[in-house]
């Protein structure tokens, strides 16, 4: 596992809780080039990118919808205005 800011260090994204996720690397890596990320709600979101530029994706698109773990402590859970960030600046919408 490791740990993914949400919004990036390099453009300012703060080193705290709220601005994080705990992910595994592959799927690290397609949160950071917009593969997949997340609703204010903390629901799966896959893009169609995926596929388009993979051929793949099933095991992401299955889960697609579904909630995260999320901390336990509410104050703990990714902010939805970093969340919101991602999806608007990084997220592969189609």
């Amino acid at each position: 596992m490791q740990a993914a800011h949400i919004r990036p260090v390099t453009q300012q994204g703060p080193h705290e809780l709220t601005n994080g996720l705990l992910l595994r690397s592959d799927v690290h890596t397609m949160f950071d080039r917009g593969y997949l990320s997340l609703t204010d709600e903390h629901r799966l979101l896959v893009s169609r990118s995926l596929r388009q530029d993979f051929g793949n994706g099933e095991e992401f698109y299955e889960r697609a919808g579904q909630h995260i773990l999320l901390p336990s402590i509410e104050a703990d859970r990714p902010s939805s205005d970093y969340l919101e960030g991602h999806r608007d600046e990084v997220y592969l919408a189609s």
